[in-house]
């Protein structure tokens, strides 16, 4: 990869990492699925008028849009705003990776190697050692929240697999269109419409910049630079740069958040990044086939 190239993988891999502290910033503006529902909205309009007619069946759209932004964010944002603390959410929700190669061999029939099968106990192993840190000083409930928003994750890649969307940057915005309706629904029924209305009120330049970035920074900026590298690079050469996530992830939070990273969270880190390290690779012949490139590369929405 040219300099320029690496500069911008990184560059991506920092963007979705700081995301992690922007949503915990949200989060004192808004109640959980109203925040999850506006960068929804925001991302999908208006850019849903220049990319063009969807290019895969509405059936795969509405699937990982409910899976993913509806199931996956909602439980992600809920679990943060009940005390996940944002670097460690970074960290935890990558263990997609095993809930895909688990899905994948439910619904696909794919069969997971001895490299993965050991990748997905290294990335497990982190899973309990970050659970064991976070049950001395957090709440578990929300612990597992995260958990289960990686298993969404994890089905909403099989989905996209089975879609095999042509361009992700399209995809990725009209998938944002579904769960925009869902979420505010939901928001009324358990948030209440005097909140939801008070947030709203409220609305500052923080609160109006933090809806920016996740929505127009993160997932249109994000997933179309990512899909442009991926389309003049092999998976294989772009695809480590993902695991950057956590790091920048851990660290912003810590510099923006003051979020403490003892030495048990070091080490879950390690083994996570690890594990998830393993349980990606994919044997040379897969990588090279024409497989859409969130799905193989578990890339952050």
């Amino acid at each position: 990869m040219k300099p320029a190239h690496i500069s911008l993988a990184v560059l991506v891999a920092a963007v979705w990492g700081v995301n992690f502290t922007v949503i915990e910033i949200g989060l004192g503006h808004f109640p959980p699925l109203l925040f999850s529902a506006l960068r929804f909205l925001v991302a999908a309009v208006p850019a849903v008028f220049f990319v063009g007619r969807p290019k895969v069946a509405w059936k795969w759209i509405v699937g990982v849009g409910l899976a993913l932004g509806v199931a996956k964010f909602g439980l992600l944002f809920i679990g943060m705003d009940a005390g996940m603390p944002a670097g460690l959410s970074s960290l935890v929700l990558q263990v997609q990776a095993v809930f895909t190669a688990v899905a994948a061999f439910v619904f696909l029939g794919e069969r997971p190697g001895r490299v993965k099968l050991c990748g997905m106990a290294v990335a497990l192993a982190g899973v309990g050692l970050a659970a064991v840190d976070e049950g001395t000083s957090g709440p578990l409930g929300a612990f597992a929240l995260v958990i289960a928003a990686a298993a969404c994750w994890g089905l909403s890649n099989v989905l996209t697999r089975k879609a095999s969307p042509p361009d992700p940057l399209n995809f990725m915005v009209w998938v944002s269109t579904v769960p925009v309706l869902p979420l505010l629904g939901l928001s009324l029924l358990t948030e209440g419409p005097s909140r939801d209305l008070d947030a709203l009120r409220n609305l500052d330049p923080q609160g109006a910049g933090v809806v920016v970035y996740v929505a127009w920074i993160t997932t249109v900026f994000g997933f179309g630079a990512w899909g442009w590298l991926l389309h003049r690079h092999p998976a294989s050469t772009v695809a480590p740069f993902s695991l950057l996530v956590p790091v920048f992830g851990m660290s912003s939070a810590a510099l923006f958040l003051h979020e403490g990273v003892g030495p048990l969270r070091w080490a879950a880190a390690a083994l996570l990044v690890g594990g998830v390290a393993l349980t990606s690779r994919t044997p040379r012949e897969v990588q090279s086939a024409d497989v859409p490139a969130p799905e193989r590369v578990g890339a952050p929405a």
